[in-house]
């Protein structure tokens, strides 16, 4: 559509009141009796002239006073299907003359590039085949801007006009011109003593912009985001012991000079508090708080945890439907004491009002289907209604990451005891397309290309291809997982060929080609279970042009083996509360495995593992981390467990060791001295983590300091012509560290110095791998 061919006019304000005072003379006049007659309709074309009678209603004694003619015309007007309506009079009638509003054709947008069409048409009111109303206009042009401001540009402009298609309908555009993205360019905060400026600014999303904004963005002013952050900071004073800390205000000021926005957050802290009495108070005829108290997670002494109480709510609150009391209320109430720093709370249970969930309706998600939202609920229509269990779902669904906001409110149903549940859940992409190169002193230079979708055409399955081509290793997988196909199990099916070559630290490598199915479940909100079964083909390799006489016997006889192919059962339950699964401060992650092959294929063994890691924060930039490791193979039937499935110690254990740099290793005259394996390892580790003084969180950037210790050995292999040397000899290091967590994959660097091993372990202090760049 061309200019020329146009006929453009600027939408302008409606005048309701020139309208009104047009009609005075009218209004003022004697009054008419009331009848169809007595008020004529003129200038309708689509609205029934019956229609515009019905708005105009006699006085008591049945007659059109001047009262009952202003109220007609206003309420006319208000409907906003009329440009103009006049009142007058015409051989004893009163006669309404109307103009009608043009009918919308179409609602287009030009210009618009950083916010997409159907998020703009999501946003206005004005819909086609609906009447061109200008204060509605004036509005949209309103919410458009207000949609910009969300993607930070505050610098647009919108112009809606109006096309003339004729017979009364025209085409609506909005014209924008977008401008530069507004950033933030300074945080600061006043009335903070117990946590310095950076502290906070790693608590909220919003950042200032520095020098890698363009890669980790979150500087460009977002008022929701604002909002956000001002609550993340009140629940972050609140869950480290200061009970009545709040956010008073947040300043925002535009900066002509430097074009960006200065934010100042107001805090104010009051004291540090711990947990006093805690107790269950019951108030619900047939139950027994002696069967709660139990299920108290915070505790008398520790310091206040405004997300303990929380937590204890939606504990007590499970565990009384459990018990038959579906609509019993949890109510926690906090008695401070400001002298003491002490506050007890009460866990009060009041028989609520029985209300039930009459429909759930599910609107902002054109992409994830229905089915995939109702799944997270833990109620659904006719069942009772539950406030705890709606914001579980509510953080479920959020933690999905399908969507960019989930907000879920309730209105009355049809019926006093019924509840609507309205479910607002926005769309954002979850397609995923990486490719990236990096280096690992473990497998060498490396290129890597990643193909997703973790919501694969909005049914919430997740599909993913990875293929990988480097220096020492290579190989392509297949996979696909479809949460909750199976009741609240997950099921999944893998495809995988993986190549690793020798390199300077092993004589031998490994060709592996084969799939997994996968059956996941949830035992509880921190427990879960993985199921599978692998069937696959493994294959011993020797460098090229190396002599097989000159490889330890072991090896040998691993070679001679040829392909073996493992069919193999195994599961593995994962407990976890940590709070952060990228960059955890507090919590305990454990996880134990075992595997069980020779469910037919060529080879016996069981093997079992253990990973056990508890984090805790010890200020607001340290934190702590204790780990322990082990793990036990076995062959049954009269097999030993094949070569590639033993223990080989390296960095992964004790940092400062090469791969396979430790464990048993075959010491022969003329062998290659390979690294042979063991049936047994257990490592440790403590380790002290802080974020980079003077550095926001946001860069990702972490400092350690660790120490490592743990040994492989049982070596089970062949020992006659062969000196292996498998000694339980304890190997650890001290060093220290830095992780980046960056958005092309993590990078880190390790630097570990051995203080205990064999004499023949093979050392590597430096230790660096990358994800990308």
């Amino acid at each position: 559509m061309t200019a020329r061919n146009r006929r453009h006019s600027r939408i302008s304000r409606p005048r309701p009141i020139a309208m009104l005072v047009a009609a005075m003379s009218v209004l003022t006049s004697p009054v008419i009796a009331a009848s169809a007659e007595a008020l004529a309709v003129q200038g309708n074309r689509r609205v029934d002239a019956q229609t515009v009678r019905s708005y105009f209603h006699p006085d008591a004694e049945g007659r059109y006073d001047a009262a009952a003619l202003d109220a007609g015309l206003k309420a006319l007007v208000a409907t906003g299907l009329f440009d103009d309506v006049k009142i007058g009079r015409a051989g004893g009638r009163i006669v309404v003359r109307l103009t009608e509003a043009k009918v919308l054709d179409r609602v287009a947008f030009e210009g618009n590039k950083k916010v997409k069409d159907a998020d703009l048409a999501g946003a206005v009111l004005s819909k086609p085949r609906a009447g061109l109303q200008r204060a509605t206009v004036q509005g949209d042009v309103a919410r458009i801007l207000q949609a910009y401001h969300r993607v930070g540009r505050d610098d647009v402009r919108v112009v809606p006009e109006i096309i003339d298609r004729g017979n009364d309908r025209v085409d609506l555009v909005f014209t924008i011109t977008e401008g530069k993205k507004t950033p933030v360019r300074s945080i600061s905060f006043v009335g903070n003593n117990a946590y310095g400026a950076r502290q906070l600014r790693a608590v909220i999303k919003t950042s200032a912009t520095n020098p890698l904004s363009f890669v980790i963005g979150g500087n460009v002013y977002d008022a929701d985001r604002v909002n956000e952050d001002r609550e993340l900071l009140r629940q972050y004073y609140r869950s480290h012991g200061y009970a009545d800390a709040e956010i008073t205000n947040v300043s925002v000021d535009y900066d002509a000079a430097s074009s960006g926005y200065n934010l100042v957050f107001a805090i104010e802290e009051g004291g540090l508090y711990k947990f006093g009495a805690i107790d269950v108070s019951c108030n619900v005829q047939g139950l027994s708080c002696d069967r709660l108290r139990p299920l108290l997670v915070a505790q008398q002494g520790d310091t206040f945890d405004e997300s303990k109480i929380d937590k204890t709510t939606e504990v007590l609150t499970t565990e009384l439907g459990k018990l038959g009391f579906p609509f019993a209320q949890v109510e926690p109430r906090t008695v401070r004491n400001a002298q003491a720093r002490v506050a007890d709370i009460s866990f009060q249970i009041e028989q609520g009002r029985r209300s039930y969930v009459e429909r759930i309706e599910i609107h902002g998600n054109k992409n994830t289907r229905d089915d995939v939202i109702r799944r997270e609920f833990d109620i659904g229509e006719g069942d009772a209604y539950n406030r705890i269990l709606v914001d579980r779902a509510e953080r479920r669904l959020r933690n999905l990451n399908y969507f960019k906001s989930v907000k879920i409110t309730t209105r009355p149903g049809s019926v006093r005891d019924r509840v609507v549940l309205d479910v607002e859940a926005i769309d954002q992409p979850t397609g995923d397309f990486n490719v990236s190169g990096g280096y690992s002193s473990t497998d060498g230079l490396l290129t890597e290309v990643k193909i997703g979708d973790r919501n694969v055409l909005g049914t919430g399955n997740t599909a993913q291809a990875t293929f990988t081509y480097g220096q020492f290793a290579r190989g392509a997988t297949l996979s696909f997982t479809s949460p909750y196909a199976i009741g609240r199990t997950t099921p999944g099916v893998e495809l995988f060929a993986r190549q690793s070559m020798a390199s300077t630290f092993q004589s031998f490598g490994n060709n592996t080609y084969g799939g997994a199915l996968t059956l996941g479940m949830p035992v509880s909100e921190q427990t879960a279970m993985l199921w599978r079964y692998s069937l696959y083909d493994q294959k011993v390799v020797l460098a090229p042009g190396l002599s097989p006489a000159a490889v330890s016997l072991p090896v040998r006889q691993a070679v001679a083996a040829g392909r073996q192919t493992v069919s193999q059962l195994g599961n593995t339950v994962t407990y976890s509360t940590l709070d952060n699964t990228k960059m955890p401060t507090s919590g305990i992650r454990s996880q134990l495995s075992q595997d069980l092959a020779g469910l037919g294929g060529d080879v016996r063994f069981l093997r079992t593992t253990a990973d056990v890691r508890y984090y805790r924060s010890i200020n607001s930039d340290l934190t702590g981390m204790v780990r322990g490791q082990g793990g036990y193979v076995t062959g049954w039937g009269g097999q030993q467990a094949p070569l590639l499935n033993s223990f080989f110690g390296g960095p992964t254990m004790v940092r400062g060791f090469a791969p396979g740099g430790f464990g048993p290793r075959d010491l022969t005259p003329g062998s290659t001295m390979d690294n042979v394996g063991g049936s047994y390892y257990w490592a440790t580790t403590a380790e002290l983590q802080s974020n980079i003084p003077g550095l926001p969180k946001e860069y990702g950037l972490r400092a350690s300091a660790f120490v490592d210790a743990g040994t492989v050995f049982g070596y089970r292999g062949p020992t006659q012509n062969v000196q292996v040397a498998n000694k339980n000899v304890l190997r650890s290091s001290v060093g220290v560290g830095m992780t980046w967590a960056s958005p092309f994959g993590p990078l880190t660097v390790d630097y570990a110095v051995p203080i205990s091993k064999a004499a023949y372990d093979v050392v590597q202090p430096l230790r660096f791998s990358a994800g990308g760049f």
